[in-house]
């Protein structure tokens, strides 16, 4: 089973950007889908974006359309999530999440057990 480790969160102004990382502790992704996910408080945690393992295709929710950007290494140990525009609604945590099947040719799946590691998540604060 992966370890996740997310790293790069923080406060950033309206306006701003930043760029979240995603590690899997010792090993590389191989074909995994991975995505992003956030839960602001009081709120359900709800996917941000997601990249196919098998041809990289990518899944953004309606919200962040244009803003972010997901992508992966070329060796495949890491994925990123680059934000800009960044918005006082996007504050939350955001969760880095490894499966198969949940983000396909650009369609995301909600199924639980299609995710099968999560990582701690990493604070996004958007405030001025």
């Amino acid at each position: 089973q992966l370890q996740l480790v997310e790293s790069g969160g923080g406060l950033v102004q309206p306006g701003g950007s930043l760029s979240l990382s995603c590690t899997a502790s010792g090993r590389t992704f191989d074909y995994y889908t991975v995505g992003w996910f956030r839960q602001a408080p009081g709120k359900e945690r709800e996917v941000v974006s997601c990249i196919d393992g098998t041809d990289d295709s990518e899944y953004y929710t309606d919200s962040v359309k244009g803003r972010f950007t997901i992508s992966r290494n070329t060796i495949r140990t890491a994925v990123y999530l680059q934000m800009s525009g960044l918005e006082p609604a996007d504050t939350a945590t955001y969760y880095c999440a490894a499966g198969l099947g949940f983000c396909i040719r650009g369609n995301y799946y909600s199924d639980p057990t299609l995710v099968y590691s999560w990582g701690h998540g990493t604070q996004v604060t958007v405030s001025s």
